[in-house]
């Protein structure tokens, strides 16, 4: 079976994983995330950080953005463009406007200036503690991250539940790896030597 096609029945089980997270663990993730999200950005001094605006069963990461915006860290949101191409990010702070993307997710005005983030909070639907990840499956994150990556050094943190965990995920040469995985349990170092 192609990579692709594993990827897709992987995807689906750790989704349908997620989905069944209580909300008392998805509350003990977003306050997790708070604080070693904070922590982690205090420690790597990003010019920009970027997290995602969760959709539903997501992992919310407004809590995190809350917190750096009191911690006076610049944060911004992705915005999706085109299907084969990479993610625009834009400066948002909790509070201020947003409208629906195209892929119905909220995003900032227009108007907001466009930034180059240092640190990502990615989303996703799978991982492993190598790194690799399965995200949605339209590769936007995946060229978004090996864009960054060629212009400077970045730092990109998944984040998840523990149980989408697996002990090995299929990836092709295309794929970027994470460096971080924070779940509610624990700050994963990603390391490529792992098995």
């Amino acid at each position: 079976m192609p990579p692709s096609a594993r990827k897709a029945a992987l995807r689906a089980q750790a989704l349908s994983r997620r989905a069944e997270e209580s909300a008392e663990n998805a509350a003990a993730l977003a306050a997790h995330l708070a604080k070693a999200g904070v922590d982690l950005a205090l420690r790597l001094r990003p010019t920009i950080v970027s997290a995602y605006f969760p959709l539903p069963n997501e992992p919310s990461t407004l809590p995190l953005l809350e917190a750096l915006a009191r911690h006076g860290v610049q944060t911004a949101l992705p915005v999706t463009g085109a299907r084969d191409s990479a993610l625009v990010f834009r400066q948002w702070r909790p509070g201020e406007p947003t409208v629906k993307g195209k892929m119905a997710i909220s995003e900032p005005l227009a108007s907001a200036p466009e930034v180059a983030p240092d640190l990502l909070f990615v989303p996703l639907a799978a991982f492993d503690r190598t790194g690799h990840r399965i995200g949605y499956g339209a590769g936007f994150y995946d060229r978004t991250l090996a864009g960054l990556r060629a212009a400077k050094r970045i730092c990109a943190v998944g984040v998840a539940y523990a149980s989408q965990a697996l002990p090995m995920v299929p990836h092709e040469t295309h794929d970027q790896r994470l460096d971080y995985v924070l779940t509610e349990r624990e700050l994963i170092r990603c390391e490529e030597t792992q098995l």
